[in-house]
């Protein structure tokens, strides 16, 4: 895997291909639940597609039942709470795991230490900006709220 766009990560409606159509767009990857105490960061994170989505900038939920067990619901229940709650427009994959043996390939690459951020996540809403090209540029905590200011730099410097 030379970079983010590459991997194979299916879509949550089904779709085998969600992050190959993404190529060339920055990107804030962020394992989500809906039943954490950071689930009211999806708001933020719409009002950031919505914000930027016009300069080539994307966010992409990555909907994980690991922590806690706060994302039980099928792609169908997870995608309605999203859509109904949060109004959310921006691509959502189907549920994958970030740790462990059945990590997803995508979280291993996110993770992996020649990518410059490694360790397993911590929790939910975990978030990595991908540059255009692909590659990792920062990895920020859960409690890095999508309206922070140096992730807003991050995002805007990665824009230019």
């Amino acid at each position: 895997m030379n970079d983010f766009f590459s991997i194979a990560v299916q879509s949550i409606d089904g779709a085998a291909d969600l992050l190959g159509p993404l190529r060339g767009k920055v990107t804030l990857a962020v394992n989500v639940a809906s039943r954490c105490g950071y689930t009211p960061q999806y708001a933020g994170l719409e009002q950031l597609q919505r914000d930027l989505a016009a300069e080539a900038f994307t966010v992409v939920g990555f909907p994980c039942n690991q922590f806690g067990q706060q994302e039980p619901g099928d792609a169908a229940q997870i995608m309605r709470f999203c859509q109904t709650t949060y109004d959310v427009t921006f691509p959502m994959s189907a549920k994958l795991e970030v740790n462990g043996p059945r990590r997803h390939p995508l979280y291993a690459f996110l993770t992996a230490a020649q990518n410059g951020f490694p360790g397993d996540i911590g929790w939910n809403f975990e978030k990595f900006l991908v540059g255009r090209d692909g590659r990792v540029l920062k990895r920020y905590a859960s409690d890095t709220k999508p309206e922070d200011k140096g992730l807003m730099q991050d995002i805007a410097d990665a824009l230019e």
